[in-house]
């Protein structure tokens, strides 16, 4: 058993690594792919051809690709990220910069998605076919068919511009910028620490209406996976016995037909997280959240490439990480893959 626990550990570790440098490789290959000259990028249109020259020899890039690519890697394991060309800063440092305020975000819009889109998603298997399962799957179509954007603005015009109930684009009003230290990006802890209700109110009061609108979009794909795995498991002998045998429906759904589905939806929630963390750019573009997704499309648009593929690579790392998290809540929930 040790041998196949060392074995196992070791297949994972060559596993992470395999895929970190496939990751590589793939990062490499968009910034040379891209319709972007670099070089053009940095130095503009109308510079002259020994400008250019220079400073693509300063880039490497009159080496062969073999050499660019090893090149590339030495910078990446020795922290060297480059600089933005639109920003003037650091990749890196704009990255954790623009970070904390899409992880505030996400990590709302999972709590709502997940904590509201697995109840309704049971409700509806053993519901199935009633008015209360018909109702939750025409509220989870709308979820998955209407534009998110669409949803973001019709928000602000209603509950923002209208009613007063939440506050407008940014992460807080224009009012309160600067009026507690930036310890952690974290606003909500941020204002926490210093003590400042108002902020923190305000803060709060910016976030409710995109964190929801992305959780509504989370939870109309993780209900309609909830019920789904739900039915499967509901159609088991072993429901039918449990039920025979005169255990509650309650018991027989919580306790058995659920703690068979956690495994799964575990998977789910970690995809639907990092789908969060690099596809919020549209809700962060209409409340302009200046988050990860608005840093890398902006970036993208100016064909700044040390900051697109550091952002692509990233991504590629944090959903290697969410999977990692996955496989350790797995033994967590099912004992048979410990």
């Amino acid at each position: 058993m040790t041998h196949e626990r060392v074995y196992a550990g070791v297949r994972q570790v060559a596993t992470i690594l395999v895929t970190l440098f496939g990751l590589l490789v793939l990062t490499f290959c968009i910034g040379r792919l891209m319709p972007v000259d670099p070089v053009r990028a940095i130095i503009g249109e109308e510079a002259d051809a020994a400008t250019y020259r220079m400073v693509a020899e300063r880039l490497g890039m009159d080496k062969p690709v073999y050499e660019q690519f090893l090149r590339y890697l030495g910078d990446i394991l020795t922290g060297n990220f480059g600089v933005s060309i639109r920003t003037g800063q650091s990749v890196i440092n704009d990255i954790a910069h623009v970070m904390p305020a899409t992880i505030e975000l996400a990590t709302f819009a999972i709590i709502c998605g997940a904590g509201l889109g697995i109840p309704l998603g049971i409700l509806a298997a053993v519901r199935r076919n009633r008015l209360t399962d018909h109702v939750i799957r025409v509220v989870t179509l709308l979820g998955h068919s209407m534009p998110i954007f669409w949803i973001g603005m019709i928000g602000l015009i209603v509950f923002y511009a209208t009613l007063g109930l939440v506050g407008g684009g940014g992460r807080m009003s224009d009012y309160n910028i600067g009026l507690v230290p930036e310890t952690t990006g974290f606003l909500l802890i941020d204002a926490a620490l210093a003590g400042d209700r108002d902020v923190f109110h305000d803060a709060v009061n910016h976030l409710v209406l995109p964190a929801s609108i992305l959780g509504y979009s989370s939870m109309a794909y993780i209900t309609r996976m909830t019920r789904s795995f739900m039915l499967d498991q509901l159609n088991q002998e072993y429901v039918v016995t449990a039920r025979v045998k005169g255990l509650s429906n309650s018991r027989t759904i919580w306790y058995h037909a659920f703690a068979n589905i956690r495994v799964q939806l575990v998977t789910i929630v970690a995809l639907a997280y990092g789908s969060l963390l690099e596809g919020a750019v549209l809700i962060e573009t209409v409340f302009s959240w200046p988050g990860f997704g608005q840093y890398m499309t902006n970036n993208m648009l100016v064909g700044d490439m040390n900051a697109v593929m550091t952002c692509v690579l990233i991504v590629g790392i944090i959903f290697i990480c969410l999977n990692l998290l996955s496989d350790l809540l797995y033994k967590v929930f099912d004992p048979r893959t410990r």
